[in-house]
C-alpha cells in the first residue's frame, strides 16, 4: 500500500522560505517520477514541480527560479524548497505519484500560508 506523508508547511511572511518534505512508503521510490501539486481555495489543483527518477526537473512558470524540487532516494523522500514566497503561493501542497496499473496516490496535504 502506497503512503505519502508530507511535512514542513506553515505560516511565513512574504519573501520568506519553507522546505516541504514528502516521505513515501510501499513503493520502489527510486524508479518513480514524483510531483508536488497545490490547491488554493476556490481553485483547481495545479502541478508545481516534477522530478523524474533520473533527477530531471520541471516547474510551473509561476514558481520557476523560486522553487527547487529534489529527492533523496536513500530516504524515500522528495523535497520542495520554496524561496521568495508570495501571497499567491498560499495553498495546500500535495505530494503525488502515479503508479503503473495502480493509478494516482496523494499525500494528505500540508498547508502553506504566506501572509504578513
Amino acid at each position: 500500500q502506497v503512503q505519502l506523508v508530507e511535512s514542513g508547511g506553515g505560516l511565513v511572511q512574504p519573501g520568506g522560505s519553507l522546505r516541504l518534505s514528502c516521505t513515501a512508503s510501499g513503493i520502489m521510490f527510486r524508479i518513480y517520477t514524483m510531483d508536488w501539486y497545490r490547491q488554493a481555495p476556490g481553485r483547481q489543483r495545479e502541478s508545481v514541480a516534477t522530478i523524474s527518477s533520473g533527477g530531471s526537473t520541471n516547474y510551473a512558470d509561476s514558481v520557476k527560479g523560486r522553487f527547487t524540487i529534489s529527492r533523496d532516494n536513500a530516504k524515500n523522500t522528495v523535497y520542495l524548497q520554496m524561496n521568495s514566497l508570495k501571497s499567491e503561493d498560499t495553498a495546500v501542497y500535495y505530494c503525488h505519484v502515479n503508479i503503473i496499473l495502480s493509478g494516482d496516490s496523494w499525500g494528505q496535504g500540508t498547508q502553506v500560508t504566506v501572509s504578513s
